[in-house]
């Protein structure tokens, strides 16, 4: 099969490596314009923009997804399916309708839930006990299409969404080629979404940070893994705002108020709401690197 590959970031990079490895036609590979990141406003290639490089894959970055060129782009390329790894962009439904196989992606949730952006640290956020991946048939909306496959994982008690993300890369890799050799077999199923089951989420901005530590001692520390590694929790403790990086459960209860440090053996122990506190035991301090929050408390006196 010839094979048009939309996709970005890393998440998107091991897919594209795992059709380059299975020994796929990629004839062209659309990613996101180039943006100046870090310090210095550097121009960084994409992890799909250098991978395609690397392997003689032509790249396209249009500017605009609408206009017309992408579409003459893709017409051009004469793909019989394209595979679409979190592009970032809405393809329009000209494009859609191009390769005849259609366009296939490979979501990073168990669809329908979590449609949308960010779903897999909204799983960890929201505590699920399961995440997964889904290989699903674009359509206009948005990860509203017919499923293809899914697959599932347990999501470990202190796993970062950073850590479910890059297993969930490998395991949407390996789904993608299962879906692939089905459809060209003609024995890929075709699912319809239950939409009465369907949730939206929505990307991660940096007003999620601040720890509510009113919640239970699992709504806390499901906010630290998951928000790692970006934009990473925050609390305010003796007067400076500290980054959170790990926690773990205490089994202690205590009669504070929410948000007291009751204890700093081991760490920061931490009320919780219902009475149950938790140790904060990595943060950072502004200005300072990560560290051991013992290390941080011979400096600095919280009780």
């Amino acid at each position: 099969m010839r094979i048009v590959f939309f996709g970005t970031p890393d998440f998107a990079a091991v897919s594209l490596q795992k059709l380059i490895d299975e020994g796929y036609e990629v004839a062209g590979a659309f990613v996101q314009p180039d943006k100046p990141s870090g310090r210095k406003m550097e121009i960084v290639f994409s992890p799909v923009k250098q991978l395609a490089i690397d392997h003689n894959i032509p790249v396209f970055q249009p500017e605009k997804m609408r206009d017309g060129t992408a579409l003459e782009i893709l017409k051009s390329l004469s793909p019989d399916i394209c595979v679409v790894v979190a592009f970032g962009r809405i393809i329009p439904e000209d494009m859609l309708k191009v390769p005849p196989y259609g366009m296939i992606n490979v979501h990073g949730s168990l669809l329908p839930q979590y449609r949308g952006s960010a779903p897999i640290q909204w799983s960890v956020i929201n505590g699920d006990e399961l995440a997964g991946v889904t290989t699903m048939h674009l359509d206009v909306g948005m990860d509203t299409g017919d499923m293809i496959y899914s697959e599932s994982t347990p999501i470990g008690d202190y796993e970062t969404s950073g850590e479910l993300y890059d297993r969930l890369a490998v395991m949407g890799a390996d789904l993608l080629i299962r879906t692939l050799k089905d459809l060209e077999a003609g024995t890929a199923p075709r699912i319809p979404q239950d939409d009465s089951q369907a949730t939206t989420v929505k990307m991660l901005d940096k007003s999620l940070c601040p720890t509510d530590f009113s919640g239970s001692t699992r709504t806390v520390i499901k906010h630290i893994y998951g928000l790692q590694p970006w934009p990473v929790a925050t609390a305010e403790l003796g007067g400076e705002v500290l980054k959170l990086f790990a926690a773990e459960y205490t089994g202690k209860t205590s009669d504070a108020a929410p948000g007291t440090v009751v204890g700093t053996a081991g760490g920061i122990e931490i009320v919780c709401g219902g009475g149950e506190t938790v140790l904060i035991t990595e943060v950072q301090a502004p200005g300072k690197k990560r560290m051991k929050a013992v290390d941080y408390l011979r400096g600095h006196k919280l009780i």
